[in-house]
């Protein structure tokens, strides 16, 4: 009787030591199969810039290391915050990939909500080697989470057959604040009857660049208490979309293919904003020699405010799953160090990457017929290591979406101090 309870008891041991090891798996704990650890799956958007760059990266990579499963799979971005959101809310990692693209607005709401979730990158990449902005949204407590990707730098792009029928060049523009942008746009009008830009009502992408330029945002260096009453680059960036308005050289659009049918049919002068909109306004060839870049225009009258700004960029994060190892690995070879990487991508898809080294490349240094032999690249990559560094927090979108509202106050005669101090009491009262 005695043998056959040890033998029971025994038995029962080693059903539980199986259970364990089956337990450990599930968890997601690393495990030592090389399936796993030779296979990482990534989630990103837009086929044409995000995926297509990750599939270059990828092909990069597998050069040299030949037995890396990579799986790219495309998904919207706003599919991928509400997965990821639902997933680590509710602690299951289950089905979640190992890299995710991520945009710089709202990373700091990821990892602050969810710091375990994400594996460090600290050491894996030389964050000298990246344009300083990217760094702040990218990282927390002193620790690097995200590798930067792109970069949104903006430029201001002119028609410059437009601007000579008006008296001036390029060049008057180089450099300028918003008050000669103004100066300028109302005799390009009066000249060419044309707008000198066109605006989405419900968009403030041009305030957030316009604030940036000052080293200055919707919320304070903590990333959270709202900085809205008293902020003296908001306070000029919506006099000066005021004074754009008044001064009827502003043309108002409501989607995205009106934005893009505005500069291609020429009805516009200028486009202010992202870098990632060159090949938007390449697509129409016939154009082809009429377009200049120079930097974005300065706030007048703030001090610090600089002809470089950003609109837009994102980053890659590596989640905290097994084949963290291997995704940690992929980031720091391609994105994280590769040179000649970032040539590619400039070369293929137009994507200007953060990467400083890469600027020493030839095909950032490649002149660009289209805009009359402009070497556009170079001149970003310019802007992009002028760019002031900011804490985009964790409310960007939701202060904006009051700031929206107080616009259109703000334009139907509301007092521009009453309108701050009025979204500031609103912010206040969403975000605690």
């Amino acid at each position: 009787m005695k043998k056959l309870l040890v033998l029971f008891l025994a038995s029962i041991m080693l059903l539980a030591a199986c259970s364990s090891g089956g337990d450990t798996k599930e968890t997601g704990e690393k495990s030592s199969s090389s399936s796993e650890s030779d296979s990482i799956t990534i989630w990103a958007w837009d086929p044409n810039f995000n995926i297509k760059a990750m599939n270059m990266a990828k092909d990069v990579y597998q050069a040299e290391n030949p037995d890396a499963e990579i799986k790219i799979v495309e998904n919207a971005q706003a599919d991928i915050i509400q997965k990821l959101n639902t997933s680590l809310s509710s602690g299951t990692t289950k089905g979640l990939p190992n890299i995710v693209l991520i945009e710089d607005y709202r990373a700091q709401s990821f990892l602050q909500a969810y710091p375990d979730s994400f594996e460090k990158l600290t050491g894996s990449f030389n964050t000298e080697d990246f344009a300083s902005y990217k760094i702040a949204p990218t990282s927390l407590d002193g620790e690097n989470y995200g590798l930067p990707f792109d970069t949104g730098v903006t430029g201001l792009y002119v028609r410059t057959d437009y601007l000579e029928e008006a008296g001036y060049s390029a060049e008057d523009l180089h450099n300028a604040d918003w008050d000669k942008y103004i100066e300028i746009g109302k005799k390009v009008k009066e000249a060419t009857g044309k707008h000198m830009l066109s605006l989405d009502p419900n968009d403030l992408g041009i305030i957030r660049t316009m604030i940036q330029s000052s080293g200055s945002w919707y919320l304070k260096e903590d990333g959270v208490t709202p900085n809205i009453a008293g902020n003296e680059a908001l306070k000029k960036a919506f006099e000066v979309y005021k004074e754009m308005l008044d001064a009827d050289i502003l043309k108002a659009h409501s989607d995205w293919s009106q934005y893009l049918e505005g500069f291609n049919s020429g009805d516009v002068a200028t486009v202010p904003t992202g870098n990632w909109i060159t090949p938007s306004v390449k697509a129409e060839a016939s154009q082809s020699g009429k377009w200049s870049v120079v930097s974005q225009p300065t706030l007048p009258g703030i001090e610090n405010s600089v002809n470089a700004s950003n609109l837009g960029g994102s980053s890659w994060y590596v989640l905290n799953v097994p084949g963290k190892e291997l995704a940690v690995d992929f980031l720091a070879k391609t994105y994280g160090s590769n040179a000649d990487f970032y040539q590619d991508l400039v070369t293929e898809i137009g994507a200007i990457g953060t990467y400083i080294p890469a600027a020493e490349g030839e095909a950032y240094k490649a002149a660009d017929e289209f805009f009359g032999g402009q070497t556009i690249i170079s001149d970003f990559s310019k802007w992009t290591e002028e760019i002031p560094q900011v804490n985009y927090g964790l409310h960007t979108y939701a202060v904006e979406d009051i700031l929206v509202v107080e616009m259109q106050n703000y334009l139907q005669g509301k007092e521009i101090d009453q309108v701050l101090e009025d979204a500031q009491a609103q912010a206040e009262a969403q975000i605690k």
